[in-house]
């Protein structure tokens, strides 16, 4: 169990600090995260949301109980980070620029599967 803890800790570690880190810049209005918005054709208003939703995830994940709500969270997170490595395929970016979003989804899937394996081994 405590080997299941500490994986499971290290990607959830991974995938908070990553939604953290990507959600600041929009929630703070920076204009690079303006111009990568605007370069994709969405409206600023989406970029405010989805930072907000980025970190209620987060916070969904982080704290203990509420299993519905955990599930949800990865699921907003899948679709979130899905619909932004689609955004630039479907604009033409080159793979090279986008390829490297493909990493996140280590920490995102191996913190769902090692919360399972936690919540199997609880009971």
């Amino acid at each position: 169990m405590k080997k299941t803890n500490t994986i499971y800790w290290i990607f959830t570690a991974l995938l908070c600090v990553s939604l953290l880190l990507s959600s600041l810049p929009d929630l703070f209005g920076a204009q690079q995260a303006r111009d990568v918005f605007s370069h994709l054709g969405y409206p600023w208003s989406i970029a405010l949301f989805l930072s907000v939703a980025k970190l209620l995830g987060a916070i969904a994940i982080l704290v203990p109980g509420y299993p519905r709500i955990k599930e949800w969270a990865y699921a907003g997170i899948t679709f979130d980070f899905l619909g932004a490595t689609f955004s630039q395929i479907a604009i033409g970016t080159p793979a090279a620029q986008w390829i490297f979003m493909i990493i996140w989804f280590i920490p995102l899937i191996g913190s769902y599967i090692y919360y399972h394996k936690r919540l199997r081994a609880t009971v």
